[in-house]
């Protein structure tokens, strides 16, 4: 047997387990808060993704969007108003340039700088 049968055998002393054990719990933690660091920066970009979608969509548009075009979302007297019209060329206060997917979702090309999202979004 690999292992005293007898009172008269040998004591048995465990093995110090303490630095395999610190060891261990400090890579996983490290692991996995490296994974819930992730997860949270996917989450915000969905939200983000999500809210721009639906302010663009909620914008008033006058035609209808041609699937690959890139297009301009501006604020006019206070309304959100999609235009194939570049910032460059019309004088108001341009929010973000987008791209409609084939799958109908809006992608982000470019946004304003001077412009706060969380504002937008009603967040602010």
């Amino acid at each position: 047997m690999p292992y005293p049968v007898s009172t008269l055998s040998p004591k048995i002393i465990p093995n110090d387990l303490t630095s395999f054990k610190s060891r261990g719990i400090s890579e996983v933690e490290r692991e996995l808060q490296q994974k819930l660091t992730e997860i949270r920066e996917e989450y915000l970009a969905a939200i983000d993704h999500f809210n721009w979608n639906k302010l663009i969509y909620e914008a008033d548009i006058q035609f209808e969007p041609i699937v690959g075009q890139v297009y301009h979302l501006y604020e006019v007297r206070g309304r959100k108003l999609l235009s194939m019209i570049g910032p460059k060329e019309w004088n108001h206060k341009h929010l973000a340039t987008v791209r409609l997917n084939v799958d109908r979702q809006w992608k982000m090309e470019e946004t304003s700088s001077d412009i706060d999202p969380r504002d937008l979004f009603g967040m602010g």
